[in-house]
């Protein structure tokens, strides 16, 4: 009968709004939830079945969503180790078990071991990259927790640098009796520069550089020890030259055409190649115009940094900047069909598709802002009003129960 289904209906209309009411509640709850997405009900109509005499009402099916792909507006912290994404990527964490999962709530921080981690406790995963920025292969494949700890106190030898000098055009040729490469007393020098090298333990190396013509447009370097320089410094040291190499200089335009680079064996370090390719040969005096070294001297991480390519770098106390993790940015092809799991993290399912992993700012995924949170995309006004909405249609469907159940009561007593 009529009255039986309108009852049915009233009842599932109840069961509509008190779903709708849930959301509310938890978008309530989760209004400072930093990654929060709004939960929105949405209703789907059930239509009953019809004949030409009766109509027989149907119902209301609900479905919640979560607006995953929503993002949130932006906010600016102290702590370098909280993150955001502008854009559609997410943060691809791991709990204890090894299980990955994705989230927005990016504000991470050290746990007891250095791992950074959420206050939900999920381990943020990413490429370790030691001396080199480059990721790897894209994918979950090779990622670890990001540990702010693991190079702490640790030394890295010095295995490049870059050398930018101009040896004057107007000098004059040294005779090979007088090239500092022999190792004389006396020696020509037209110019001499220094660079400081670190050892398999970290230890300074100071390496005197030497710069002299012995041809047109052709220059030798040799590179010494100075612990091996005589008393007071200088010649004659203890010890030939670690390294020579002969630069050949193009007379018309004044660069290097061969001679670029020399290979200097660092005493109790790594082989070190020093590269020339943009020393030039002018007409003006002999002047350093930069030097870059690899390498780092022991020392304990003072505070990381992360750019918005992801890269995070441990800045040390003696000021050297080290790239250490790269965190990648994941994506699904329907973010609002993404499971939802307690601690603001998201599992993949059949509905959002798989998740693929790639650096951030490629594919759209957007970039990774350092030192921000992204906040909740509730809005506490328009949720209190649709807590209003879901109190009075949960009222009027109680009403349509009702009097629904009082006439069922007069069917029923009739006599």
């Amino acid at each position: 009968m009529s009255l039986f289904s309108s009852m049915r209906t009233a009842a599932s209309g109840m069961n509509a709004q008190a779903s709708r009411l849930a959301t509310v509640s938890d978008n309530i709850a989760n209004v400072n939830t930093n990654g929060y997405k709004l939960a929105t009900a949405e209703f789907e109509t059930l239509l009953g079945q019809n004949a030409t005499t009766e109509y027989v009402s149907g119902g209301v099916l609900t479905q919640v969503r979560q607006l995953t792909a929503q993002q949130g507006a932006l906010r600016g912290t102290s702590n370098t180790t909280d993150l955001a994404i502008s854009g559609n990527g997410f943060f691809v964490v791991s709990n204890d078990a090894g299980a990955n999962y994705l989230t927005r709530a990016g504000s991470f921080v050290p746990d007891s071991n250095g791992n950074l981690v959420t206050t939900a406790g999920y381990k943020l995963m990413g490429y370790a990259l030691g001396n080199s920025t480059a990721a790897g292969s894209v994918g979950l494949g090779g990622t670890s927790a990001v540990n702010i700890n693991q190079l702490a106190l640790t030394a890295a030898p010095s295995t490049s640098v870059s050398f930018t000098a101009n040896l004057p055009s107007d000098a004059d040729i040294t005779a090979a009796g007088d090239l500092p490469s022999a190792n004389g007393p006396s020696p020509a020098i037209t110019g001499k520069s220094s660079l400081v090298a670190y050892d398999n333990l970290g230890a300074g190396v100071t390496l005197d550089m030497y710069f002299n013509k012995t041809a047109d447009s052709t220059w030798e370097v040799a590179i010494f020890d100075k612990a091996g320089a005589a008393a007071g410094g200088g010649f004659p040291y203890g010890s030939p030259p670690l390294a020579t190499g002969t630069m050949i200089i193009d007379p018309a335009n004044g660069a290097i055409v061969s001679g670029a680079a020399i290979s200097v064996p660092v005493p109790n370090g790594l082989p070190l190649t020093v590269d020339f390719s943009n020393t030039t040969q002018l007409a003006t005096g002999y002047a350093v115009i930069d030097s870059q070294m690899n390498g780092n001297a022991p020392s304990a991480v003072a505070r990381v940094e992360v750019d918005e390519k992801g890269v995070l770098y441990s800045i040390y106390q003696n000021g050297t900047r080290l790239p250490t993790f790269k965190i990648p940015l994941a994506s699904v092809r329907s973010p609002e069909g993404l499971t939802q799991i307690s601690g603001n993290v998201f599992a993949e399912s059949a509905l959002s598709g798989s998740v693929v992993v790639a650096d951030s700012t490629s594919g759209g995924l957007g970039k990774i802002v350092s030192s921000t949170l992204e906040e909740s995309t509730v809005d506490l006004a328009s949720e209190l009003a649709t807590m209003i909405e879901s109190q009075r249609g949960y009222t009027a469907n109680s009403k349509v129960f009702q009097t629904s159940a009082e006439l069922v009561d007069v069917l029923v007593n009739l006599k």
